[in-house]
């Protein structure tokens, strides 16, 4: 195997000046978060809602942010110039985030009806008793799609607008990454459960390292893209923005990790689109609000393939489509070019149904 050419920058003097700045650990990414307040903080949660912006008038539903487990909610505020956050605030859209926080040992026994059940539903409902608001849409990135998708299904008595599912795999047989898994899970798998349950779960350096397998070429060839890119401060900025997050992931709950290992290794129950959950069987074909699915061309985690299958299974929705949009799994919700695809498309989707009704009531 050929090793990988090394590409230089165009521009000696900005690359000089840029990696200069990294060796004296001079920051080159604005990573200040975008500006909030809390408007409920519980023990299992808090919700957060993202101020306006001065000079320009709120309008249109809110749309609440509901990150996965073990990664970060910073996913949706990475950097300054590429944060979902900041361009919704700037379009005006009232923006709000239900924050899980660190995960540790005792909340091994948290499953994921926990959060569909539970912590989503609540996010809603808050977000709805706001002044002046009826309706509210509802924006997952990767488990949290999955996340969103199951609550709208098994609470049509909630006040949405709208689901969005980001990153979000439902066949997860169209998953190359866990097709090579399984052949190692049939012979240490009896060890998974007992070793998942001392632990209350799965450590974050092992969820961090999860990650990064998921894109094992960007992550081996970074040094190489360094300095390739060292004279383009936008890219060596959101290299700043990546690491952080990377350095933030967090522990997963044993429970939901026992269940969410079933279903990958097993049963790939996400696809038949029912889920048992507390005792019920819950169907995404019960979702009656309109569904977005935004899907990254480059997405090795979750293939389009695997992704655009929730389409499929939305059958009571008044409407559902797909975006393709460039970028690996955390790339097509914040990447640079996010800000030109993914993000407009989703602002598109939430004008159109700012006025939307459920397809119970005719719309």
């Amino acid at each position: 195997m050929a090793p990988p050419k090394i590409g230089l920058p165009r521009t000696l003097g900005s690359a000089r000046t840029n990696l200069s700045d990294k060796l004296r650990r001079k920051p080159i990414a604005d990573l200040r978060g975008m500006p909030r307040e809390v408007v409920e903080e519980r023990a299992s949660f808090t919700l957060y809602r993202y101020l306006p912006v001065a000079g320009i008038e709120p309008q249109g539903r809110p749309v609440l942010l509901v990150p996965p487990l073990a990664a970060p909610a910073l996913a949706f505020d990475l950097r300054r110039g590429c944060s979902v956050v900041e361009y919704l605030v700037h379009q005006g859209r009232p923006v709000y985030l239900v924050d899980y926080g660190p995960v540790n040992f005792a909340h091994r026994g948290l499953g994921i009806e926990h959060w569909v059940d539970s912590v989503v539903p609540a996010a809603v409902e808050i977000v709805a008793a706001q002044p002046g608001v009826d309706r509210v849409h509802v924006m997952g990135w990767s488990l949290g799609g999955i996340f969103t998708a199951f609550t709208a299904a098994a609470h049509p008595e909630l006040p949405l607008a709208s689901v969005t599912a980001v990153a979000s795999p439902f066949d997860l047989r169209q998953v190359p990454l866990l097709a090579l898994a399984r052949p190692i899970d049939r012979i240490a798998g009896p060890l998974v459960g007992p070793a998942y349950r001392a632990m209350g779960g799965v450590p974050a350096p092992l969820t961090r390292l999860g990650f990064q397998v998921s894109s094992l070429d960007k992550y081996l060839t970074k040094p190489l893209a360094m300095i390739a890119h060292a004279d383009d401060r936008d890219f060596l900025a959101q290299l700043e923005g990546v690491d952080r997050f990377m350095a933030s992931m967090y522990a997963y709950p044993g429970r939901t990790f026992g269940q969410l290992y079933h279903v990958v290794m097993r049963s790939n129950e996400f696809a038949s689109g029912t889920m048992e959950l507390a005792g019920r069987p819950v169907e995404l074909a019960k979702i009656d609000v309109p569904v977005l699915v935004v899907a990254g061309t480059g997405d090795t985690l979750a293939p389009e393939a695997a992704v655009r299958h929730l389409l499929d299974l939305v059958t009571g929705s008044p409407q559902s489509r797909l975006v393709r949009a460039p970028g690996g799994h955390l790339g097509v919700l914040t990447g640079r070019a996010a800000r030109r695809t993914t993000w407009p498309a989703m602002e598109v989707f939430f004008r159109q149904h700012d006025d939307g009704v459920r397809a119970a009531d005719g719309g």
